[in-house]
């Protein structure tokens, strides 16, 4: 069966109820028929559910629908995106151990490297999205444990050559951990590449629409094993609530992105011809740096279209005061197009170099492209591009 039909068909085992859509598994703990039984499963010789902050049934099949998405062994939900990239690297870092990133990241994981894995004795080094092979070699230390990055990026939709870091994987032995929410399993699958995790905050696209938190980390067996016992006893849970919407929202993930994608490429053409935008991002434009790797690497452009008008901060204010139609927000992934200032909001905390370093200027903006009529978005972009000039130019 194709993967569309198995993330429609995946679910949990029918109860004795014979229901069509899986019930929600709101329990806190699970009881067990012996004692003999509650032994085995505390010592994992028989497989179970014991307890909801180890596993639930809901949780199993939001999981297990992600594992066949990204064509990975094994994977575990957490509470939120950033349980997931913190679990991803808190499980397999230890003092002594250098981490190498992208230095496109998105802020949060920028904090967890600098602020809490520096804590731990975990050293780090940053190389830009667009390095070449050589440039990630020479960043290699016989130390270097793990290479984690994002693919697109956020915000600058800058890409990273898998291959060519798998190529790397195979000279020195690190573990390829790749962010793949922007891309999400539809567009890209970052393990048949050569990756040994796939990381996602399922609270975007995988819900699609604003409701709840989620995250997920799936991959190579003996790492997720890894990474388990970290969440087992940490307890980043997902909610069986939020699984059950989760697993729910698969089953339409390949439709809602086929027409994000279709919106987001006809919004940046439409932008990127506009004399009023100074810079129009978007993998799938021709216009963008890496243009060719973005089609040899993913199968559509994305939902992310990132702009930059002249005139700052005031620009920025001018041009969402003018539109109508998206919302403002830092959130992304939504049926609902939300704009944001990434300079303002998701990177605010990074010092002015590292903005700089990542081409977050005053005047970015960060458009999650929606599933809205797309001659409708296009005229009310064109409009505020155009209200918001005028309003510059008269120095209000």
């Amino acid at each position: 069966m194709q993967k569309q039909t198995k993330a429609i068909r995946t679910q949990a085992q029918q109860s004795q109820n014979r229901e069509h859509s899986v019930p929600l598994y709101l329990t806190s703990s699970f009881t067990f028929e012996s004692a003999e039984q509650g032994k085995a499963l505390f010592e994992e010789t028989e497989e179970g559910n014991i307890y909801s902050r180890f596993s639930n049934p809901n949780v199993t099949e939001f999981v297990e629908k992600v594992c066949m998405l990204e064509n990975a062994e094994d994977g575990i939900a957490t509470g939120t995106g950033m349980a997931a990239v913190f679990a991803s690297m808190g499980a397999l870092l230890k003092s002594g151990d250098h981490l190498v990133a992208c230095r496109a990241l998105f802020g949060s994981a920028h904090q967890i490297i600098t602020q809490i894995l520096s804590k731990w004795g975990i050293t780090h080094t940053y190389v830009d999205a667009t390095a070449t092979e050589e440039e990630w070699e020479a960043a290699m230390q016989p130390n270097t444990r793990m290479v984690y990055l994002e693919t697109p990026s956020n915000p600058g939709l800058e890409l990273v050559d898998l291959r060519m870091l798998a190529r790397l994987k195979a000279k020195y032995g690190f573990i390829l951990n790749v962010d793949n929410c922007f891309a999400t399993p539809i567009l890209q699958t970052p393990i048949d590449f050569g990756a040994d995790l796939s990381v996602h905050s399922a609270t975007k696209y995988m819900d699609g629409q604003g409701r709840v938190l989620g995250g997920i980390v799936v991959g190579r067996a003996d790492l997720i094993q890894s990474i388990r016992f970290f969440a087992r006893h940490t307890g980043p849970s997902l909610s069986p609530f939020n699984a059950w919407i989760l697993s729910k929202s698969l089953e339409t993930l390949d439709l809602r992105m086929e027409r994000h994608c279709r919106n987001a490429l006809q919004l940046a053409e439409a932008l990127d011809t506009h004399t009023d935008v100074e810079r129009v991002l978007y993998p799938f434009l021709p216009s963008h740096p890496q243009y060719d790797l973005a089609k040899r690497q993913m199968s559509a452009g994305g939902a992310i279209v990132t702009i930059e008008l002249e005139g700052g901060f005031d620009r920025v204010k001018a041009f969402f005061d003018a539109l109508t139609i998206p919302t403002l927000s830092s959130n992304l992934g939504d049926s609902r197009t939300i704009v944001t200032n990434p300079n303002t909001t998701t990177h605010a905390k990074l010092k002015p170099e590292e903005k700089a370093a990542l081409g977050i200027t005053p005047g970015l903006i960060r458009i999650s492209v929606g599933l809205e009529a797309i001659e409708d978005l296009i005229e009310d972009f064109t409009q505020a591009i155009a209200k918001s000039a005028e309003v510059l130019k008269v120095g209000v």
